[in-house]
């Protein structure tokens, strides 16, 4: 297992489940998130439970000087991150036409630019080294039509097959992280009860599960790891739907 793994949106979520596993199997780490309060909380259990080093970043991702912060991190020389989770993002409203093209703006920005501009920090070092894993936090609704969610989602997903492709035979392999409905405060944050979504029990996966089963899949060298077998079949059987029918199944959820 790594020595020190660095972990953007770690304050909450799938973020904080990240943080918890890899602390479990070992590793520093070096969790990002605007959340300070959540951060040091959530680093002092890590270190305690653990015994692992936690290093704290307080960071807007979306403000250049802070996200710069992080970059600076990624290539210290003399403190290497083995790896990386791209985890960081927020939902909006799937109506596009409706929402303030400024918050629509910041969305792409964040799931699509940061994501970007991180991993191209965490390759040079790691590609120095010949080692490293990437993991981008993206979603199985790049898989459907689902407004401009799913199309950051698609970015983050293409961008990363080819990264693995490139960079894998040279020992960083690259990782889009495809979860469905997973329990975490993401809907919660958009407003959202639980319950409220219109989305069956069955289709609703476990935090701990997701990341499970991606940092596995990460070890593999996939470029591409769906979290459960349902939600393999799901991205299956989409894919070969007209876009008509795909989207409507899109407009389920938030």
């Amino acid at each position: 297992m790594p020595k020190t793994a660095l972990v953007t949106g770690a304050s909450s979520g799938l973020g904080a489940e990240y943080a918890r596993q890899l602390a479990a199997r070992g590793a520093d780490l070096v969790l990002v998130a605007r959340d300070a309060p959540a951060l040091q909380k959530g680093a002092t259990e890590l270190r305690s439970r653990y015994g692992v080093g936690v290093e704290v970043l307080e960071a807007d991702l979306l403000k250049p000087r802070q996200r710069e912060k992080v970059e600076r991190r990624l290539t210290e020389p003399g403190r290497p991150v083995e790896v990386l989770v791209n985890n960081a993002g927020f939902g909006l409203p799937l109506d596009f036409a409706g929402n303030d093209i400024e918050a629509e703006a910041r969305h792409l920005a964040l799931h699509v630019e940061v994501t970007m501009r991180l991993t191209h920090a965490a390759l040079q070092p790691m590609l120095a080294r010949g080692s490293g894993r990437i993991l981008n936090v993206a979603s199985v609704a790049a898989f459907m039509p689902r407004s401009t969610y799913g199309a950051c989602k698609r970015w983050i997903v293409d961008f990363s097959r080819w990264a693995n492709t490139e960079y894998g035979p040279r020992g960083v392999s690259v990782t889009a992280v495809c979860p469905g409905f997973t329990h975490t405060n993401f809907h919660e944050r958009m407003g959202l009860k639980p319950g409220s979504e219109g989305i069956a029990d069955v289709l609703w996966l476990e935090a701990s599960d997701v990341v499970t089963e991606s940092l596995r899949d990460a070890a593999r060298g996939k470029g591409v790891s769906i979290p459960s077998a349902r939600y393999k079949a799901l991205t299956r059987l989409v894919r070969v739907l007209p876009d008509s029918v795909s989207a409507r199944l899109g407009r389920r959820g938030r």
